[in-house]
């Protein structure tokens, strides 16, 4: 049985913008099997009553997103499902025409930080999952002897230099697709001092939390980079741009060194936050405008390699919005199933194309990922994910939006511009914005990967 998508306007790989194009792909295996390069749906009104035949017309047929990184997703399950769980994080992920996601190991209980727990949290994850998902290991202090295991597996106290030595060390020993992400702020005795004032203030925040501690703690990684060169590092959630020349001059000595930063890097300002709304603070901090300007011209010319969500939920009452205490609520933007619209409507703005955000989202993150010959493009041999799109249509942004567990976003209110209309994993139909509620009738069918 196959599934035929057709439109006038598909995003394939070897091309820069939109072209006819027909898409199938085998039910039976969730492969695409062909692409033929014209539109059939004229052609093929006799069929507009299978539903294995989907004619998209105008709207634009890109692959499904990928979600890594960071990956920065943390679906918090098992343990603290109530700030987030697979079911629900991973249907707001759907929404957004995300097909594969990696969470992040740290805040479920118990955190990925063994193969004991790697398990646990994959029994946890089985038939929840509306998109495809897979799973970070962990390196905290002492736990380096895990790593081997982890990573044949397809895998968080603060670590010291030393640590990093120690699993750096252990790491270069497996296998070639192995990654080191890190958190990368670093306070050193060398670093601004600050003194807390007023906790409401998110100037006094973005103050406890300056460029140097990124700066100092990428130029420590790219230090032990060029001690164990076999090991591939990545920084999550770069938000200073103070240390793109280091991450420039790494990458121009052939460091196997790669770099994401976030869409609330790209698409929000410290200038516009005001005082007490916690629903914005995150580690490391969203800075003033003229940063998000580098970042964004960081990302052109290749310095930042993708960009991610970084959706980090938490109980709204952690937040503390009664108190707007930026110093005492949780840290985390919650953005899950927003991240196309959100990228669009700031890159347009800045002459971004379509092709650039989907190279961004799509085919860099499933490369970093190790999953480059499976996601993030059209192709013959690859999944059969792919996001039915309108670029056209705006909407502010209200609950009504958000189909994650707890929805509280800094997002709220915004207007914002494009809409996913379906999203196929597999093949299967895992999305249909014509649906009451987008899933109703519809089962999960994601896979663990």
């Amino acid at each position: 049985m196959l599934l035929t998508v057709t439109s006038r306007n598909v995003l394939l790989p070897d091309f820069d913008l939109p072209r006819p194009a027909t898409i199938d792909v085998d039910l039976r295996t969730g492969k695409i099997i062909e692409v033929r390069l014209w539109y059939v749906g004229d052609e093929a009104c006799k069929k507009s009553g299978d539903p294995h035949f989907v004619d998209a017309g105008d709207k634009v047929v890109l692959p499904g997103l990928v979600e890594w990184g960071s990956a920065h997703v943390h679906l918090e399950e098992p343990g603290n499902q109530d700030w987030e769980g697979f079911w629900t994080g991973t249907q707001a992920a759907a929404a957004g025409g995300v097909t594969a996601l990696i969470d992040m190991p740290v805040d479920s209980s118990p955190p990925t930080t063994t193969p004991r727990n790697l398990d646990i949290k994959r029994r946890s994850a089985r038939g929840q999952c509306w998109v495809d998902v897979g799973f970070w290991g962990g390196a905290i202090p002492q736990n380096q002897a895990e790593l081997g295991p982890l990573l044949s597996a397809g895998e968080f106290p603060r670590v010291s230099e030393s640590d990093l030595h120690t699993h750096m060390s252990h790491l270069q020993h497996f296998s070639k697709n192995s990654v080191m992400i890190f958190h990368a702020e670093l306070q050193t005795a060398s670093s601004p001092a600050r003194h807390r004032l007023n906790p409401r203030s998110y100037q006094e925040f973005l103050s406890s939390r300056p460029k140097e501690f990124e700066v100092d703690a990428i130029t420590l990684i790219t230090r032990l980079q060029a001690m164990y060169p076999s090991v591939s590092c990545h920084i999550a959630h770069l938000s200073a741009a103070a240390a793109l020349p280091i991450i420039r001059a790494a990458k121009d000595r052939g460091s196997k060194l790669s770099v994401e930063t976030c869409l609330h890097y790209l698409c929000l300002s410290a200038e516009d936050i005001p005082d007490g709304a916690t629903e914005y603070k995150c580690t490391p901090p969203i800075r003033e405008d003229s940063n998000r300007n580098l970042l964004w011209d960081a990302l052109v010319d290749g310095t930042i390699d993708c960009v991610i969500s970084d959706h980090s939920p938490c109980l709204i009452e952690m937040k503390g919005l009664e108190n707007g205490d930026f110093m005492e609520a949780w840290g985390g933007v919650s953005s899950l199933g927003l991240g196309l619209s959100l990228l669009w409507t700031e890159g347009r703005k800045r002459g971004i194309s379509l092709g650039q955000i989907i190279r961004w989202m799509s085919i860099k993150n499933a490369e970093l990922a190790g999953l480059s010959g499976t996601k993030g493009q059209l192709k013959v041999g690859y999944d059969g994910d792919l996001a039915i799109w309108d670029p056209e249509p705006e909407f502010k942004v209200s609950k009504e939006h958000l189909y994650f567990k707890n929805k509280l976003t800094p997002y709220e209110g915004m207007t914002l511009r494009g809409l996913v209309h379906k999203t196929f994993v597999r093949g299967r139909l895992a999305y249909d914005l014509a649906r009451q509620d987008g899933f109703t009738g519809l089962q999960p069918s994601g896979e663990l990967l």
